[in-house]
């Protein structure tokens, strides 16, 4: 195996096809089919489904995939050392964040960074919380961003910001702007969980860690939710509740893609009564010294967290 070969395998599974990969790389379907096959022998893995329409990855492929890019960025960051002076930190790091906040956090920390740190490469796996702290506890990742996760046992986390749930949807009807309190002075509109929960609502399924956070709420008061839709997708989600099919529990991070400027039917409330709210946590490993590059992507998190809220553009809390 070398780096020629994870190269063509990489070409093959973005172009997801063996002859649109050869006639990007310049080389022959038949040598191009070679390398691969010898690759899967080297691994003793097979990496591709092969069908009329093309290629797709396997499980094995998948994770080849997402290991190669890291493995190439690294040698060619060698390459960089070796040809050039250092410059300020340089290297590679992988940050795991909830897929909720990375809309948000992302784009403005990426781009600093990129005109900073230029020789900073960062990596981001943006999934469920869950399995936010599962990448982190199999080193996959150098930094994570954690749900309600205070302290974890090998792992050293610093409070990043709070932030409280909401509800949002079309008032089609006009029947839930008059079940809304406020807003106070310098605050939102609020409405009383149990208003919310009789709304006709549509919601991700148990697994999301907002809708575990509902659920519990519910139990404690006793009380049900009006399900109408339930869907994994977070794009699904938001297109029913952006075109009127019901309402949506959501995470204050998650606002500002909301259509509501200059919409009087759009309801944003903060729930209230119990007040819900999820606390996130930077975090890295315990029992290593975070090398200069991890250090630099940590601070610009913690940053750009602050310059968001202190902005008002996240509307959560800095820790004490």
């Amino acid at each position: 195996m070398d780096l020629r070969n994870l190269r063509y395998f990489i070409a093959v599974l973005e172009a997801g096809s063996l002859s649109r990969a050869a006639g990007s790389l310049y080389v022959a379907q038949p040598a191009l089919t070679a390398q691969i096959k010898k690759l899967e022998a080297e691994l003793g893995a097979q990496l591709f489904e092969r069908s009329h329409a093309g290629v797709t990855p396997t499980p094995a492929g998948l994770q080849l995939y997402e290991d190669a890019r890291r493995l190439l960025s690294d040698a060619d960051a060698l390459r960089e050392r070796i040809q050039r002076l250092p410059q300020g930190p340089e290297g590679s790091v992988t940050v795991a964040l909830p897929f909720l906040l990375a809309s948000l956090l992302l784009g403005p920390l990426l781009a600093g960074l990129r005109r900073s740190h230029p020789r900073i490469r960062v990596f981001v796996l943006d999934d469920l919380s869950l399995m936010v702290r599962k990448a982190m506890l199999d080193r996959r990742a150098d930094i994570g961003i954690l749900v309600d996760t205070p302290q974890l046992e090998l792992l050293r986390c610093q409070p990043l910001a709070r932030e409280s749930i909401y509800v949002c949807g079309h008032d089609v009807d006009g029947t839930v702007a008059p079940l809304l309190r406020g807003p106070a002075p310098h605050g939102p509109w609020e409405i009383d969980f149990a208003d919310a929960a009789r709304l006709p609502l549509v919601l991700q399924s148990r697994r999301f860690s907002s809708r575990q956070t509902v659920e519990e709420a519910a139990s404690r008061l006793g009380i049900g939710l009006n399900v109408v839709h339930e869907h994994d997708s977070a794009r699904v989600i938001r297109s029913l509740y952006q075109c009127g099919a019901g309402f949506t529990f959501t995470p204050a991070c998650t606002l500002a893609e909301g259509p509501h400027q200059g919409r009087k039917d759009w309801i944003v409330a903060r729930v209230a009564r119990p007040q819900l709210q999820r606390a996130y946590t930077l975090a890295t490993a315990a029992d290593r010294v975070a090398d200069a590059a991890t250090q630099v992507v940590a601070d610009a998190l913690l940053q750009e967290s602050r310059r968001l809220i202190e902005a008002g553009i996240w509307q959560a809390e800095l820790p004490d």
